[in-house]
């Protein structure tokens, strides 16, 4: 049976030019997500420039060596499951499949629900979960504009910390994948 991929996509909405702290933390929360629920994991626009690091390999020895949560990224980059990204300034890479804003907020001409998610991986087709980092989050940015779908995780229009959504989102499209 056909099976799409799920992605998380780590969006920097923080800092464009300077790699901070929590962009380090971002991405040694969601490796051992990806892991967890065989997901693949991708950033798009973190500032890995003068970091002596240039390859998804380097870099994830770079974050693993500064935090003990981050050495689920090592396999993960070593399974080819990590990939890092520009800003898309004319759209998404096609090898991502759909692309999903979470959010709290959701356009409902774009809503989607977990269990809707979890039924095009099941038909194979892949996703992209976009999550913006930083306080001023995706709704903002063109990306929620132009994104096919919008995915708010709760169905209430709760508000989540970005570290709560990025463990909430594949576990509960991974439960409806198993159901």
């Amino acid at each position: 049976m056909p099976r799409g991929r799920m992605w998380i996509g780590l969006y920097n909405s923080y800092d464009p030019v300077r790699f901070h702290e929590a962009h380090r933390r971002a991405l040694a929360r969601a490796g051992p997500v990806a892991l967890a629920f065989d997901a693949n994991l991708c950033t798009f626009g973190f500032p890995y420039e003068g970091k002596d690091v240039a390859t998804p390999l380097e870099i994830v020895h770079w974050v693993a060596g500064t935090t003990s949560i981050a050495a689920s990224l090592v396999p993960l980059a070593e399974q080819g499951r990590f990939h890092v990204f520009d800003f898309p300034k004319r759209g998404f890479p096609p090898q991502l499949g759909m692309i999903i804003v979470t959010t709290n907020h959701p356009d409902p001409k774009k809503a989607l629900t977990a269990r809707d998610v979890a039924g095009r991986l099941r038909g194979g087709t892949s996703v992209c979960l976009v999550f913006g980092l930083g306080h001023r989050g995706i709704e903002d940015l063109d990306v929620y504009k132009t994104a096919a779908h919008h995915l708010d995780i709760t169905e209430k229009g709760l508000a989540l910390e970005t570290a709560t959504a990025l463990g909430a989102v594949p576990a509960k499209i991974t439960a409806f994948l198993h159901s």
